[in-house]
């Protein structure tokens, strides 16, 4: 079938984050305009090689239906895979390869759906949104919504994210945000220890207050009845400092991660690290925080249209939330209420031997046919 076909060529484009997306992004976009959608590039301001593929048909402006998907994947390095990672192998009614599930897959069975219906047939704007680096912060979307919002531009509310959800609705999803804590202090011969400000040493009070403050997170409890870890995870995840046994180090980095929850502003807890680090007593050292990446929370409010769309088509959630972050916190930014729904189980995604049931990749091009149809024709 077509969409195997199409699969196998976008496998075969190695989209690591830490390398180019480029080559697949101009296929995507040769694809679109051979169905005669409008297709703009949105280059990264930031690195080479890496872009955003944004395309529409239909009548600009008419609050049709967004269709969103990264066209990066997680390396291969070090994991045992069975076959070639970047070659679709086909065996018991799977289709083995990185990305297959995570998430081309989903980008597949769209332009084949969309190959199905005729360019004069779109009576609302159809906008579909490729990103890049997805897989390291959504960057690619982050960069996008700015670019957007920048030039006074929405997109439709109606936005589909199609990662691997084994076909159910989920509307909410905590973030994830980096911070850096710089703590400086003063070198000195580690024969006279006191002449110097051990940075090291500031660190350790400063590690101690954050474990405080993650305690605090896991007491603030919210949407209890729809997340299976309704609090902020808060994560010390890195730390470094020192340059020698003999010196009294003067400087040393401690990085974490923490995720918001959905309807949480992203930066809320990262004002409260801040806070802290002001009214930590560290002696003479002193202590900054940074930001490194946000990723923002999504929560898309219960009933929209599109879930209507999408149920006829969806297996029953116990909790309509998923896990992992996705770029629908930056595209909410930009008008959209983005659901998440797709072929493929998150369970299978960033391992070796990543797959997706052949039988659902071909009914995901039914289903996104039948979306597109009844939300935009």
């Amino acid at each position: 079938m077509a969409v195997l076909a199409e699969l196998a060529r976008l496998v075969a484009f190695p989209t690591v984050s830490n390398r180019p997306v480029t080559a697949l992004a101009a296929h995507m976009a040769e694809r679109a305009e051979a169905l005669g959608f409008r297709v703009e590039r949105f280059d990264s301001p930031t690195e080479e090689g890496k872009t955003n593929i944004v395309a529409s048909i239909g009548p600009a402006g008419t609050d049709g239906l967004v269709l969103s998907g990264h066209m990066d994947v997680v390396p291969t390095e070090g994991q045992p895979w069975t076959s070639d990672p970047f070659a679709v192998t086909e065996r018991d009614g799977k289709l083995y390869g990185r990305g297959t599930a995570d998430m081309k897959g989903f980008l597949a069975a769209t332009m084949e759906a969309l190959s199905r219906i005729p360019s004069s047939a779109y009576k609302r704007e159809l906008v579909l949104v490729w990103t890049h680096d997805e897989e390291v912060g959504c960057v690619g979307s982050g960069h996008l919504a700015h670019s957007l919002e920048h030039a006074g531009r929405t997109l439709p509310e109606a936005c589909l994210i199609g990662e691997p959800t084994d076909f159910q609705v989920l509307r909410m999803h905590p973030g994830h945000v980096g911070v850096g804590v710089d703590i400086s202090g003063a070198a000195a011969h580690s024969s006279r220890p006191d002449l110097g400000i051990n940075a090291i040493v500031g660190a350790s009070k400063v590690v101690e207050s954050l474990q405080e403050l993650a305690k605090e997170l896991e007491e603030e409890t919210r949407l209890e009845a729809f997340l299976e870890r309704p609090w902020v995870a808060f994560n010390v995840a890195k730390i470094r400092g020192g340059s020698a046994i003999n010196i009294v180090p003067d400087s040393c980095r401690v990085e974490l991660g923490y995720r918001p929850l959905p309807g949480m502003e992203a930066t809320d807890v990262y004002e409260r690290v801040a806070e802290r680090l002001r009214s930590l007593d560290l002696g003479a050292a002193t202590a900054t925080a940074d930001l490194i990446r946000v990723t923002p929370a999504m929560l898309t409010r219960d009933g929209t249209e599109l879930a209507g769309l999408l149920e006829p088509h969806a297996l029953p959630c116990d909790r309509p939330a998923a896990s992992f972050a996705t770029d629908g916190g930056n595209l909410a930014k930009v008008g959209a209420a983005p659901l998440i729904f797709g072929p493929g189980s998150i369970t299978v995604a960033h391992q070796a031997d990543e797959w997706i049931a052949t039988a659902d990749l071909i009914r995901a091009v039914d289903v996104i046919e039948d979306v597109v149809r009844t939300r935009c024709c």
